[in-house]
């Protein structure tokens, strides 16, 4: 005879049944108490999981970084690797789960994303890069404009020195 298993959510009570498995899903990225609005409106809205978002940080900072390897000008490879880098860094200092050390909270993190996407959208312009490079120039382009638009449906959660135990009072 086998016996069934029942998987629970951390934080979940067993004696209750709390819905949908999406919901159930959804509760185990996002917990914790909704990051203050940046500007009072943004994002617009809570869409894409923190721990989603905090992902992509990492691989859209790899994307402009491997700009340096893919083209011979110099503009174009120092943009790549200050764009590249940063975000590495930002995002390994950043209180969330995915990082090295809870340092930038995630209200200030946001608005670097904000600031970064910028960034990655006018370094090809302010730099001339983009007659030189045309492909790097498109990719950081890209980028910036797609960390701008995933930050806007962002939910952004403040989890206070996670992956640290909770003080009970």
């Amino acid at each position: 005879m086998k016996q069934s298993q029942t998987i629970r959510v951390s934080g979940e009570d067993p004696t209750s049944d709390n819905g949908s498995v999406a919901s159930r899903a959804s509760s185990a990225f996002s917990q914790g108490e909704p990051a203050a609005p940046l500007f009072g409106v943004l994002p617009l809205a809570r869409v894409i999981p923190q721990d989603v978002h905090s992902v992509m940080d990492y691989v859209d900072a790899a994307a402009v970084g491997a700009g340096a390897w893919m083209t011979k000008c110099p503009k174009a490879t120092a943009a790549s690797l200050v764009l590249g880098g940063s975000g590495i860094t930002v995002s390994a200092l950043t209180d969330y789960r995915i990082s090295l050390k809870k340092v930038i909270p995630i209200e200030a993190h946001e608005a670097i994303d904000y600031g970064f996407g910028l960034a990655a959208i006018t370094a090809p312009f302010a730099l001339g890069y983009h007659k030189t490079a045309p492909k790097i120039a498109a990719l950081h382009v890209m980028t910036g404009i797609g960390v701008i638009l995933t930050s806007l449906i962002t939910d952004y959660r403040a989890y206070r020195g996670v992956g640290k135990p909770r003080r009970r009072v």
